[in-house]
């Protein structure tokens, strides 16, 4: 019996360079045709170019491709989860729609998944990410070791393979805010690393502006850990340390000297650190407060404004006709 590949590619600014990525899936997987069927998942976040147009033309000609449409940008993770929602295969394989994790090398992920492995992660010896995206990288890998107990060695990237409970574990993940690295390291510790070759980009520049990394590290310190609100915890109890220690000198210094004179300059820069380190905190529980109020509002995680395979654009086609 064969085994079945899920390919979740979720799509953003992809409309000239999805097409190669679906060519380069198909024709890495009939190589070895008589161990694996698949499927290709295609999640256009709602991007602001035509590349649901295209991944419907894909679909209508291919009954392995099933296209869905989010109604708004809900980033990539979700996206993510919108395809694992579709999945029937036994195995997953996430990867970009740039091109730029190559889909010709997908077997050195999937023959790693044993028993003993449960998730591979590509690992590159040369990224060829720009500087901002790979600056981007190394903070979510620090905040993703600190945070969420990632070991060092480990190396988390978009392209990755995993088993099917593993995806449906993800799945059940319901709150509005997720990040798929906590996700997939709560479920299993069984994960395991296979070096692929990084490429350029087909064209065009990372979907990654600053305010989507900044999302995705708050989603990160939020969302499977409260190291945070410990650490503001720490940092106002050492705070309150050093002024009452630095309260102490400046008593036992005015008893010495009395001429000493009080220090305005001083007080003030007591007042402003404090009072930055006091709003610091609260902001920091305060974002924690407002996620729980999203969540108990039930803001949804992604929304599916529709969804195209071979059979719909069949009947598109019968409608048209008709």
């Amino acid at each position: 019996m064969k085994t079945k590949l899920s390919f979740v590619i979720p799509c953003y600014g992809s409309e000239h360079t999805i097409s190669k990525v679906v060519d380069e899936i198909k024709k890495t997987v009939k190589t070895r045709e008589k161990e694996f069927d698949h499927e290709i998942i295609l999640v256009s976040d709602h991007s602001p170019d035509k590349v649901f147009s295209v991944i419907e033309q894909l679909a209508s000609a291919d009954p392995h491709i099933k296209g869905i449409e989010l109604a708004r940008n809900f980033g990539q993770h979700s996206a993510i989860l919108a395809g694992f929602s579709e999945i029937t295969g036994d195995i997953v394989v996430c990867l970009d729609d740039d091109g730029q994790t190559p889909a010709d090398q997908m077997f050195r992920l999937i023959d790693c998944l044993d028993d003993e492995c449960d998730v591979v992660f590509a690992r590159y010896d040369n990224k060829k990410h720009s500087f901002f995206r790979n600056f981007g990288s190394y903070v979510n890998d620090l905040m993703a070791r600190t945070l969420i107990d990632k070991p060092k060695e480990l190396k988390i990237m978009s392209y990755f393979a995993c088993k099917r409970y593993i995806a449906d574990e993800v799945v059940r993940y319901k709150n509005p805010y997720p990040y798929l690295s906590g996700l997939l390291l709560r479920s299993t510790k069984n994960i395991k690393n296979v070096t692929i070759d990084h490429r350029d980009r087909l064209e065009g520049e990372s979907g990654y502006s600053f305010k989507k990394l900044m999302n995705l590290w708050v989603n990160g310190f939020t969302s499977f850990s409260v190291k945070p609100l410990r650490a503001a915890t720490f940092v106002g109890c050492t705070t309150s340390l050093f002024g009452f220690v630095y309260g102490i000198y400046i008593i036992i210094n005015k008893l010495i000297n009395p001429q000493t004179p009080l220090g305005y300059s001083s007080t003030m820069a007591a007042l402003l650190f404090v009072g930055g380190v006091i709003m610091v905190m609260l902001g920091i529980i305060g974002e924690y407060v407002g996620r729980i109020y999203i969540s108990l509002n039930e803001a949804p995680q992604y929304v599916i404004r529709r969804t195209v395979s071979s059979g719909t654009a069949s009947a598109k086609k019968e409608e048209k006709a008709k």
